[in-house]
């Protein structure tokens, strides 16, 4: 049976509302939203592969702040900051395809879908695209009031595994199994040269070791110590199949190959290699756990009801605050 079979089916049989959401949420009230999201993600993933993971950065800097409240595509204004200020979110990219799919879904049915679910379902559909797993999306949240730079602690890329647990995941209800299965969404990821240059020899860094041949690599792209290269490049963190979701992450980091300290470190800690060791091996399994993982993650808390809004542009709130 294929994997993507296997997850709809799993799907299927767990419980259908997530915190208040609903798969089919606007099946009444916006029928051609879902289609309309998936169209326009297929024409920028054909322009434009790295789409999905442009996405996926997105929809985990969104909800692991203050919820998938669709908070991380808010413009900053005057002396009003926002979480695209945030160091961590500067490079971040998709913001035009979300605009592109808000303004269709407002003239199909206005003021009805949010910013947040969009999100959601285009990360989704971008996964699928890439080769990852088809699973469904609880849709139903409302887009969030606040959007603060001094509130976004995403975890750097230099804590070790136990820190980036227990500091990150385990308090939002995540395993630690969760913790790896999701980044595994470095398969289609990328970061830029400022956030490993500690890990080089040319910057006169090497931990955990990396493999020599990668260290060489990155270090003609990086540059070194006494000559930086400029403009902070952008470095793929699957150096092998950096444009298809698959689990050759996992594979990478076996060979020392990972790119960022945390990724090298899930595949040397004691409590993680296993994990790392499986996923590596079997590839359905990755796939149906990262999408358990996903569905999860998208209904941390989520904004439903009469909470929030429903923004008639996602870079910018209906009224002002």
């Amino acid at each position: 049976m294929k994997i993507s079979n296997i997850i709809l089916i799993f799907l299927f049989v767990l419980p259908f509302a997530f915190a208040d959401l609903r798969v089919g949420f606007y099946c009444t009230s916006c029928p051609s939203a879902e289609t309309i999201v998936r169209r326009a993600v297929r024409r920028h993933f054909i322009r434009e592969r790295s789409i999905t993971a442009d996405l996926l950065q997105m929809h985990f800097h969104d909800c692991f702040v203050r919820g998938c409240d669709g908070s991380i595509l808010i413009d900053p204004r005057g002396r009003k900051g926002s979480e695209k200020q945030a160091r961590i979110n500067r490079n971040l990219e998709g913001f035009d395809l979300i605009d592109e799919i808000k303004a269709a879904v407002e003239k199909a049915c206005p003021s009805t879908v949010s910013c947040a679910d969009i999100i959601a379902l285009a990360t989704r559909d971008a996964v699928a695209l890439a080769g990852g797993p088809r699973y469904n999306v609880p849709t139903g949240r409302r887009d969030g009031l606040v959007s603060c730079p001094s509130e976004v602690h995403i975890p750097g890329p230099s804590l070790s595994v136990s820190q980036a647990f227990e500091s990150f995941f385990r308090v939002r209800g995540f395993s630690l199994n969760e913790m790896v299965t999701l980044l595994g969404a470095h398969t289609v990821g990328f970061t830029h040269c400022s956030f490993v240059r500690g890990r080089l020899s040319s910057f006169g860094n090497r931990d955990p070791p990396m493999d020599p041949a990668l260290d060489a690599k990155l270090g003609r792209i990086c540059g070194s110590a006494q000559r930086p290269a400029r403009n902070d490049p952008q470095i793929v963190l699957d150096q092998n199949t950096s444009l298809v979701f698959d689990n050759e992450y996992y594979r990478q980091v076996r060979m020392s190959r990972g790119v960022l300290h945390i990724d090298q470190q899930l595949g040397v800690d004691a409590s993680s290699r296993g994990i790392v060791a499986g996923f590596a091996a079997n590839e359905n399994s990755f796939k149906r756990r990262f999408a358990e993982a996903m569905i999860k993650m998208g209904s941390l808390d989520v904004l439903v009801g009469n909470a929030g809004e429903i923004r008639k542009n996602c870079r910018a709130f209906n009224s002002p605050r």
